[in-house]
């Protein structure tokens, strides 16, 4: 087996000693995780280096009125980016908001090196991660209206949050990877269709954990 390529990411925060902080805690990760760009502003994912990053971490408080950057989270995800919120705010609305514009994971910097290295590490292999915070924002805002998933759905759904692919998720239940979009695509359906949409995996992992289909710790 060849010498697996490092994690890349970049990492976009308004305060140095985060930026400092977060290199060295990624420099010192089992196997480390190399930072190719930092900046105080999204700029930095979009030029050379940062946009090959794999990851982008992103403080979610960029503007000088500490406002929200949705924007740069939306654009980021609409280009395809893997992006794991880092944020000073524990406030669970913002973290749903964020996994339903398209992010990763969330995580508020209170939560330390070892969850923001696991983090990233799932990001880069599309895998979703539940941090602390997030978990207690998905359990609080349960919502009643709760599309009726066949257990076949069911199924291929868990299989893909424990995947790194859907070619996996084909392999281990003996379907084609066309089999394996068509019923996720029907989950999408019937989530939007009771008026919660889930257009990305990590979202529809919080609605999964909000139904019960599977727990946070299965992941």
């Amino acid at each position: 087996m060849g010498v697996r390529e490092p994690v890349t990411a970049a990492v976009i925060d308004d305060h140095p000693a985060i930026l400092a902080g977060v290199e060295a805690w990624f420099a010192a990760a089992d196997p480390p995780i190399a930072v190719v760009a930092t900046g105080t502003t999204a700029k930095a994912a979009w030029t050379p280096p940062g946009d090959t990053a794999q990851v982008v971490v992103l403080d979610l408080r960029l503007s000088p009125d500490r406002s929200a950057a949705y924007g740069d989270l939306r654009r980021l995800v609409d280009a395809g980016r893997q992006v794991v919120v880092y944020t000073m705010r524990e406030d669970e609305h913002v973290a749903l908001n964020c996994l339903e514009l398209g992010a990763a994971t969330y995580l508020t910097k209170a939560e330390g090196k070892d969850h923001l290295v696991a983090a990233t590490i799932a990001a880069a292999e599309h895998r979703p991660y539940i941090a602390p915070a997030l978990a207690g924002a998905i359990a609080a805002n349960v919502r009643p209206a709760q599309p009726r998933l066949s257990a076949r759905e069911q199924e291929v759904l868990v299989e893909w949050f424990q995947s790194e692919s859907k070619q996996l998720v084909a392999q281990r239940i003996g379907v084609t990877v066309r089999t394996v979009n068509t019923y996720l695509d029907r989950v999408r359906l019937k989530y939007a269709n009771v008026g919660r949409p889930a257009r990305t995996k990590a979202a529809l992992v919080a609605r999964a954990i909000q139904d019960g289909l599977v727990e946070a710790d299965d992941l």
